[in-house]
């Protein structure tokens, strides 16, 4: 049996609150292997997004182990281990939407590829999410949705070993929603352990395993 990429032991996650601090995870346990997309369902409120920060490092838990090829998880990891398209997408708004998919390929281990592969690859995931004609505008200077989708180039474009994602279909058309459910099913046939936090019945639909958060643990 391979071991699980990620791999979360006992997980709590506790936040103030002026009523009362809220246990927004109570001991929860998760398996996600290579090559597979696992989506996560839930109320607003249950602990998705939670769960996504700490699953990459962004956060810290109350009690209980992250596990990233068997190793724990104390800082965010690099962007070719695992990247994160966060709802609050985090785009360099100095950059163009091209320099902000390029930038995990220029800052991997080893130096960035040649200018030409480099070309190559952002403009394969920009024409892919049908932005290719923003390539050399700024973030502020086209939609939320487009935003979304460049961000989400960005996220895969080092090829990571985990991904990450966060409500990543909520801003988008229905002509669009099909070429990032197209994406990331495509991230995990390639290798990658793919999480999505999502209420987007159609997300699921593409998925390998489907849980759901309730009262702070996985059903």
């Amino acid at each position: 049996m391979s071991t699980p990429v990620v791999r979360a032991v006992g997980l709590r996650r506790r936040f103030a609150h002026p009523s009362g601090d809220v246990e927004v995870l109570r001991g929860l346990e998760l398996e996600v292997d290579a090559g597979q997309v696992t989506t996560v369902a839930g109320r607003s409120g249950s602990g998705k997004s939670a769960l996504l920060a700490l699953l990459g490092g962004f956060d810290s838990p109350d009690s209980g182990t992250i596990l990233l090829d068997g190793k724990p998880v104390t800082d965010a990891p690099p962007w070719h281990t695992c990247a994160v398209l966060p709802q609050a997408l985090g785009l360099a708004t100095e950059l163009t939407n091209a320099e902000n998919v390029a930038l995990p390929l220029r800052l991997r281990p080893g130096g960035a590829p040649k200018p030409a592969e480099l070309r190559a690859r952002v403009t394969e995931l920009l024409d892919g999410l049908g932005v290719g004609e923003l390539a050399d505008r700024y973030p502020t200077e086209v939609s939320f949705g487009q935003q979304q989708r460049v961000a989400l180039a960005r996220a895969v474009s080092a090829r990571p070993k985990v991904l990450l994602t966060d409500e990543p279909t909520a801003h988008l058309d229905a002509a669009s929603t099909p070429l990032v459910l197209r994406l990331l099913r495509q991230c995990a046939d390639e290798g990658a352990a793919v999480v999505v936090a999502t209420h987007d019945e159609r997300v699921h639909e593409i998925a390998d395993r489907r849980v759901r958060l309730r009262d702070g643990l996985l059903a």
